[in-house]
Protein backbone atom coordinates (compact mmCIF):
# COMPACT_ATOMS: atom_id res chain seq x y z
CA UNK A 1 0.00 0.00 0.00
CA UNK A 2 2.95 2.35 0.59
CA UNK A 3 5.05 1.16 -2.33
CA UNK A 4 7.29 3.99 -3.51
CA UNK A 5 6.97 6.02 -0.29
CA UNK A 6 10.45 6.91 0.96
CA UNK A 7 11.02 7.00 4.73
CA UNK A 8 14.27 8.27 6.24
CA UNK A 9 14.62 6.65 9.66
CA UNK A 10 16.74 8.68 12.07
CA UNK A 11 15.49 6.79 15.13
CA UNK A 12 16.80 4.22 17.55
CA UNK A 13 15.65 1.96 20.39
CA UNK A 14 11.92 1.12 20.17
CA UNK A 15 9.14 3.66 19.45
CA UNK A 16 10.77 5.15 16.34
CA UNK A 17 12.08 1.90 14.85
CA UNK A 18 8.68 0.27 15.43
CA UNK A 19 6.96 3.13 13.57
CA UNK A 20 9.30 2.89 10.59
CA UNK A 21 9.13 -0.92 10.56
CA UNK A 22 5.34 -0.75 10.32
CA UNK A 23 5.66 1.64 7.39
CA UNK A 24 8.14 -0.78 5.85
CA UNK A 25 5.74 -3.67 6.43
CA UNK A 26 3.19 -1.71 4.41
CA UNK A 27 5.60 -1.40 1.50
CA UNK A 28 7.52 1.83 2.14
CA UNK A 29 11.24 2.10 1.31
CA UNK A 30 12.79 2.67 4.75
CA UNK A 31 16.41 3.73 5.13
CA UNK A 32 17.76 3.40 8.66
CA UNK A 33 20.58 5.77 9.62
CA UNK A 34 22.80 4.77 12.54
CA UNK A 35 25.91 6.13 14.17
CA UNK A 36 29.15 4.45 13.02
CA UNK A 37 30.80 1.90 15.25
CA UNK A 38 27.99 1.09 17.66
CA UNK A 39 24.79 1.78 15.71
CA UNK A 40 21.36 1.65 17.32
CA UNK A 41 21.61 1.38 21.12
CA UNK A 42 19.64 -1.86 21.02
CA UNK A 43 22.37 -3.64 19.06
CA UNK A 44 24.04 -4.10 22.45
CA UNK A 45 20.89 -4.86 24.46
CA UNK A 46 21.38 -8.55 25.13
CA UNK A 47 21.66 -11.38 25.67
CA UNK A 48 20.11 -13.05 23.83
CA UNK A 49 22.08 -12.59 20.63
CA UNK A 50 21.61 -14.65 17.48
CA UNK A 51 24.50 -16.63 15.90
CA UNK A 52 25.60 -13.55 13.93
CA UNK A 53 25.79 -11.44 17.09
CA UNK A 54 22.58 -9.49 16.46
CA UNK A 55 20.54 -8.77 19.59
CA UNK A 56 16.97 -10.02 19.79
CA UNK A 57 15.86 -6.53 20.80
CA UNK A 58 17.29 -4.95 17.65
CA UNK A 59 15.91 -7.69 15.40
CA UNK A 60 12.38 -7.22 16.79
CA UNK A 61 11.74 -3.79 15.22
CA UNK A 62 14.08 -3.30 12.26
CA UNK A 63 13.00 -5.56 9.41
CA UNK A 64 12.13 -4.21 5.95
CA UNK A 65 14.85 -1.54 6.03
CA UNK A 66 18.15 -0.77 4.36
CA UNK A 67 20.90 0.45 6.66
CA UNK A 68 23.62 3.09 6.48
CA UNK A 69 26.00 4.42 9.14
CA UNK A 70 26.49 8.20 9.20
CA UNK A 71 28.10 10.41 11.85
CA UNK A 72 25.83 13.43 12.26
CA UNK A 73 28.79 15.36 13.61
CA UNK A 74 30.60 15.05 10.28
CA UNK A 75 29.81 17.79 7.71
CA UNK A 76 29.85 15.32 4.80
CA UNK A 77 27.39 13.07 6.64
CA UNK A 78 25.19 16.07 7.40
CA UNK A 79 25.05 16.92 3.72
CA UNK A 80 24.21 13.28 2.92
CA UNK A 81 21.36 13.28 5.45
CA UNK A 82 19.99 16.56 4.10
CA UNK A 83 20.15 15.20 0.56
CA UNK A 84 18.32 12.02 1.59
CA UNK A 85 15.71 14.06 3.48
CA UNK A 86 15.17 16.32 0.47
CA UNK A 87 14.24 13.30 -1.66
CA UNK A 88 12.23 11.54 1.06
CA UNK A 89 8.50 11.57 1.62
CA UNK A 90 8.78 11.09 5.38
CA UNK A 91 11.52 11.64 7.96
CA UNK A 92 11.17 10.14 11.43
CA UNK A 93 13.54 11.04 14.27
CA UNK A 94 13.64 10.71 18.04
CA UNK A 95 16.55 12.96 18.91
CA UNK A 96 16.28 15.17 21.98
CA UNK A 97 15.30 18.78 21.37
CA UNK A 98 17.95 20.79 19.53
CA UNK A 99 20.29 17.84 18.85
CA UNK A 100 19.84 17.76 15.08
CA UNK A 101 19.94 21.55 14.83
CA UNK A 102 23.21 21.63 16.78
CA UNK A 103 24.70 19.40 14.09
CA UNK A 104 23.51 21.55 11.22
CA UNK A 105 20.39 19.52 10.37
CA UNK A 106 17.37 21.79 10.78
CA UNK A 107 13.96 20.14 10.25
CA UNK A 108 12.20 23.51 9.99
CA UNK A 109 14.56 24.73 7.28
CA UNK A 110 14.23 21.47 5.35
CA UNK A 111 10.44 21.63 5.58
CA UNK A 112 10.52 25.21 4.29
CA UNK A 113 12.65 24.19 1.31
CA UNK A 114 10.68 21.01 0.65
CA UNK A 115 7.02 21.74 1.43
CA UNK A 116 5.85 18.22 0.50
CA UNK A 117 8.05 16.67 3.21
CA UNK A 118 6.47 15.07 6.29
CA UNK A 119 8.67 15.14 9.40
CA UNK A 120 7.70 13.23 12.55
CA UNK A 121 9.63 13.63 15.79
CA UNK A 122 8.99 11.19 18.65
CA UNK A 123 9.83 12.57 22.09
CA UNK A 124 9.54 11.41 25.66
CA UNK A 125 7.57 14.30 27.13
CA UNK A 126 6.71 16.69 24.32
CA UNK A 127 8.36 19.00 21.82
CA UNK A 128 9.42 21.52 24.47
CA UNK A 129 10.92 19.01 26.92
CA UNK A 130 14.56 18.02 27.22
CA UNK A 131 13.81 14.94 29.32
CA UNK A 132 14.94 11.62 27.81
CA UNK A 133 12.03 9.32 27.06
CA UNK A 134 12.18 5.99 28.87
CA UNK A 135 9.15 3.73 28.92
CA UNK A 136 9.47 2.81 32.61
CA UNK A 137 9.50 6.46 33.68
CA UNK A 138 6.52 7.24 31.45
CA UNK A 139 4.57 4.29 32.86
CA UNK A 140 5.18 5.65 36.36
CA UNK A 141 4.11 9.20 35.54
CA UNK A 142 1.17 8.37 33.26
CA UNK A 143 -0.94 6.66 35.92
CA UNK A 144 -0.40 3.18 34.50
CA UNK A 145 1.58 1.82 37.43
CA UNK A 146 -0.96 3.19 39.89
CA UNK A 147 -3.61 0.91 38.39
CA UNK A 148 -1.41 -2.14 37.65
CA UNK A 149 -0.58 -4.84 40.20
CA UNK A 150 -2.27 -6.52 43.13
CA UNK A 151 -4.52 -4.35 45.27
CA UNK A 152 -2.27 -4.53 48.32
CA UNK A 153 1.00 -4.75 46.41
CA UNK A 154 3.40 -2.22 44.90
CA UNK A 155 2.52 -0.28 41.76
CA UNK A 156 3.63 -2.42 38.83
CA UNK A 157 4.79 -1.72 35.30
CA UNK A 158 3.25 -3.51 32.33
CA UNK A 159 5.32 -6.51 31.25
CA UNK A 160 6.19 -4.99 27.85
CA UNK A 161 7.37 -1.48 26.92
CA UNK A 162 3.82 -0.51 26.05
CA UNK A 163 4.28 3.28 26.18
CA UNK A 164 6.98 2.99 23.53
CA UNK A 165 4.82 0.66 21.45
CA UNK A 166 1.76 2.92 21.62
CA UNK A 167 3.82 5.98 20.72
CA UNK A 168 5.30 4.12 17.74
CA UNK A 169 1.84 3.14 16.54
CA UNK A 170 0.49 6.66 17.16
CA UNK A 171 3.36 8.02 15.06
CA UNK A 172 2.48 5.58 12.29
CA UNK A 173 -1.17 6.66 12.36
CA UNK A 174 -0.23 10.34 12.26
CA UNK A 175 2.17 9.78 9.35
CA UNK A 176 -0.47 7.90 7.37
CA UNK A 177 -2.90 10.76 7.98
CA UNK A 178 -0.25 13.25 6.84
CA UNK A 179 0.33 11.24 3.66
CA UNK A 180 -3.42 11.26 2.98
CA UNK A 181 -3.52 15.03 3.61
CA UNK A 182 -0.58 15.58 1.27
CA UNK A 183 -2.32 13.51 -1.37
CA UNK A 184 -5.24 15.97 -1.27
CA UNK A 185 -3.34 19.24 -0.81
CA UNK A 186 0.23 18.61 -1.95
CA UNK A 187 1.48 19.88 1.43
CA UNK A 188 3.61 18.10 3.99
CA UNK A 189 3.50 18.71 7.72
CA UNK A 190 5.42 18.63 11.02
CA UNK A 191 4.34 16.00 13.55
CA UNK A 192 5.28 15.62 17.21
CA UNK A 193 4.42 12.46 19.13
CA UNK A 194 5.38 11.83 22.75
CA UNK A 195 5.44 8.72 24.86
CA UNK A 196 3.80 10.63 27.70
CA UNK A 197 0.86 11.85 25.61
CA UNK A 198 0.34 8.42 24.07
CA UNK A 199 0.37 6.81 27.51
CA UNK A 200 -2.02 9.36 29.04
CA UNK A 201 -4.43 9.00 26.12
CA UNK A 202 -4.35 5.22 26.59
CA UNK A 203 -5.97 5.55 30.02
CA UNK A 204 -9.28 5.73 28.08
CA UNK A 205 -12.07 4.33 30.31
CA UNK A 206 -9.89 4.39 33.45
CA UNK A 207 -9.47 8.14 33.05
CA UNK A 208 -13.15 8.55 32.25
CA UNK A 209 -14.11 6.65 35.41
CA UNK A 210 -12.14 9.23 37.40
CA UNK A 211 -13.53 12.18 35.44
CA UNK A 212 -17.13 11.03 35.83
CA UNK A 213 -16.94 9.46 39.27
CA UNK A 214 -14.65 12.02 40.89
CA UNK A 215 -12.66 9.31 42.70
CA UNK A 216 -9.12 8.22 41.96
CA UNK A 217 -8.50 4.88 40.24
CA UNK A 218 -6.89 2.01 42.10
CA UNK A 219 -5.28 -1.34 41.40
CA UNK A 220 -7.52 -4.35 40.78
CA UNK A 221 -4.95 -7.07 40.13
CA UNK A 222 -6.54 -9.39 37.60
CA UNK A 223 -10.01 -8.05 38.29
CA UNK A 224 -11.90 -5.25 36.55
CA UNK A 225 -13.34 -2.12 38.21
CA UNK A 226 -16.45 -2.07 36.03
CA UNK A 227 -17.22 -5.70 35.15
CA UNK A 228 -17.92 -8.88 37.18
CA UNK A 229 -16.92 -11.65 36.57
CA UNK A 230 -14.00 -10.41 34.50
CA UNK A 231 -10.78 -11.79 35.94
CA UNK A 232 -8.35 -14.65 36.37
CA UNK A 233 -9.32 -17.86 38.13
CA UNK A 234 -7.40 -21.06 38.81
CA UNK A 235 -8.62 -24.24 37.17
CA UNK A 236 -7.28 -27.56 38.45
CA UNK A 237 -4.15 -27.30 36.31
CA UNK A 238 -3.71 -23.81 34.77
CA UNK A 239 -4.89 -20.23 35.25
CA UNK A 240 -7.90 -19.27 33.15
CA UNK A 241 -9.57 -15.93 32.49
CA UNK A 242 -13.31 -15.41 32.24
CA UNK A 243 -14.47 -12.13 30.65
CA UNK A 244 -18.22 -11.63 30.97
CA UNK A 245 -19.13 -8.42 29.16
CA UNK A 246 -22.90 -8.68 28.72
CA UNK A 247 -25.91 -9.79 30.75
CA UNK A 248 -26.61 -12.59 28.26
CA UNK A 249 -23.04 -13.86 28.67
CA UNK A 250 -23.53 -13.80 32.43
CA UNK A 251 -26.54 -16.10 32.28
CA UNK A 252 -24.78 -18.44 29.85
CA UNK A 253 -21.64 -18.50 31.97
CA UNK A 254 -23.33 -19.14 35.31
CA UNK A 255 -25.50 -21.89 33.88
CA UNK A 256 -22.59 -23.51 32.07
CA UNK A 257 -20.75 -23.70 35.38
CA UNK A 258 -23.79 -25.22 37.06
CA UNK A 259 -24.32 -22.13 39.20
CA UNK A 260 -28.07 -21.92 38.61
CA UNK A 261 -28.63 -20.12 41.91
CA UNK A 262 -26.57 -17.21 40.64
CA UNK A 263 -28.02 -17.38 37.13
CA UNK A 264 -31.58 -17.16 38.50
CA UNK A 265 -30.94 -14.39 41.04
CA UNK A 266 -32.59 -11.17 39.74
CA UNK A 267 -30.18 -9.10 41.85
CA UNK A 268 -27.37 -10.31 39.56
CA UNK A 269 -29.19 -9.87 36.26
CA UNK A 270 -27.38 -6.60 35.48
CA UNK A 271 -23.68 -5.80 35.57
CA UNK A 272 -24.22 -3.10 38.21
CA UNK A 273 -25.82 -5.70 40.46
CA UNK A 274 -22.94 -8.09 39.91
CA UNK A 275 -20.36 -5.41 40.71
CA UNK A 276 -22.22 -4.87 43.99
CA UNK A 277 -21.88 -8.58 44.85
CA UNK A 278 -18.38 -9.11 43.51
CA UNK A 279 -17.13 -11.27 46.39
CA UNK A 280 -20.08 -13.65 46.26
CA UNK A 281 -19.63 -14.27 42.53
CA UNK A 282 -15.86 -14.50 42.58
CA UNK A 283 -15.90 -16.97 45.47
CA UNK A 284 -18.45 -19.22 43.75
CA UNK A 285 -16.60 -19.10 40.44
CA UNK A 286 -13.28 -19.81 42.12
CA UNK A 287 -14.56 -22.91 43.90
CA UNK A 288 -16.25 -24.27 40.77
CA UNK A 289 -13.48 -23.61 38.24
CA UNK A 290 -10.92 -25.31 40.49
CA UNK A 291 -12.70 -28.64 40.03
CA UNK A 292 -11.75 -29.26 36.36
CA UNK A 293 -8.94 -28.55 33.92
CA UNK A 294 -8.58 -25.21 32.15
CA UNK A 295 -9.04 -26.75 28.71
CA UNK A 296 -12.24 -28.51 29.77
CA UNK A 297 -13.68 -25.26 31.03
CA UNK A 298 -12.50 -23.37 27.96
CA UNK A 299 -14.25 -25.84 25.67
CA UNK A 300 -17.45 -25.80 27.71
CA UNK A 301 -17.66 -22.04 28.18
CA UNK A 302 -16.71 -21.32 24.57
CA UNK A 303 -19.53 -23.56 23.40
CA UNK A 304 -21.85 -21.47 25.56
CA UNK A 305 -20.59 -18.26 23.92
CA UNK A 306 -18.65 -17.02 26.95
CA UNK A 307 -15.32 -15.17 26.37
CA UNK A 308 -12.67 -17.32 28.04
CA UNK A 309 -8.98 -18.03 27.63
CA UNK A 310 -6.24 -20.17 29.13
CA UNK A 311 -3.13 -18.20 30.12
CA UNK A 312 -0.41 -18.92 27.54
CA UNK A 313 3.35 -18.61 27.80
CA UNK A 314 5.26 -16.37 25.41
CA UNK A 315 6.94 -19.47 23.99
CA UNK A 316 3.52 -20.94 23.23
CA UNK A 317 2.42 -17.72 21.53
CA UNK A 318 5.47 -17.26 19.30
CA UNK A 319 5.30 -20.88 18.19
CA UNK A 320 1.61 -20.62 17.37
CA UNK A 321 2.06 -17.30 15.55
CA UNK A 322 4.99 -18.56 13.47
CA UNK A 323 7.46 -15.95 14.72
CA UNK A 324 10.93 -15.86 13.15
CA UNK A 325 14.23 -15.58 15.09
CA UNK A 326 15.43 -13.27 12.29
CA UNK A 327 12.43 -11.11 11.38
CA UNK A 328 10.27 -11.30 14.51
CA UNK A 329 6.54 -11.71 14.88
CA UNK A 330 4.19 -11.57 11.86
CA UNK A 331 3.12 -8.09 10.80
CA UNK A 332 0.17 -6.75 12.79
CA UNK A 333 -0.91 -4.50 9.91
CA UNK A 334 -1.13 -7.10 7.16
CA UNK A 335 2.27 -6.24 5.80
CA UNK A 336 4.87 -8.44 4.12
CA UNK A 337 8.34 -9.27 5.41
CA UNK A 338 10.67 -8.43 2.52
CA UNK A 339 14.03 -7.92 4.20
CA UNK A 340 15.68 -8.98 7.46
CA UNK A 341 16.97 -6.22 9.76
CA UNK A 342 20.11 -4.70 8.23
CA UNK A 343 23.57 -5.12 9.65
CA UNK A 344 25.36 -1.94 10.66
CA UNK A 345 26.13 0.03 7.46
CA UNK A 346 25.14 -3.04 5.44
CA UNK A 347 23.88 -0.91 2.54
CA UNK A 348 26.12 2.10 3.13
CA UNK A 349 28.10 1.76 -0.10
CA UNK A 350 24.94 1.37 -2.18
CA UNK A 351 23.24 4.36 -0.61
CA UNK A 352 26.29 6.62 -0.83
CA UNK A 353 26.59 5.79 -4.51
CA UNK A 354 22.94 5.62 -5.57
CA UNK A 355 20.89 7.43 -2.89
CA UNK A 356 17.30 6.24 -2.76
CA UNK A 357 17.85 4.23 -5.94
CA UNK A 358 19.72 1.77 -3.70
CA UNK A 359 16.35 0.15 -3.02
CA UNK A 360 16.06 -1.03 -6.60
CA UNK A 361 19.58 -2.46 -6.46
CA UNK A 362 19.41 -4.18 -3.06
CA UNK A 363 17.68 -7.49 -3.69
CA UNK A 364 15.04 -8.58 -1.16
CA UNK A 365 16.49 -11.26 1.06
CA UNK A 366 13.76 -12.38 3.43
Amino acid sequence: MLSGVRVLDLTRVLAGPLCTMLLGDLGADVLKVERPGTGDDTRGWGPPFDPTGASAYYLSVNRNKLGIALDIGDPAAQRQIESLAADADVVVDNFRRGTLESHGIDPSALLARHPRLIWCTITGFGAESDRPGYDFVVQAESGWMAVTGEREGDPMKVGIALADILAGKDATIAILAALAHRGRTGKGTRIFISLAESARAALINVAQNVLVGGRDASRWGNGHPNLVPYQLFHASDHPIVVAVGTDAQWIACARSLGLDELANDPALATNAGRVGQRSRIVDAFGRTLALRSAQEWKDQLSTAGVPVGVVSSVLDVVREAGGSPLTGMPSSVGGVVRRPPPGLDEHGSLVRLHGWNAFTRAAPSA
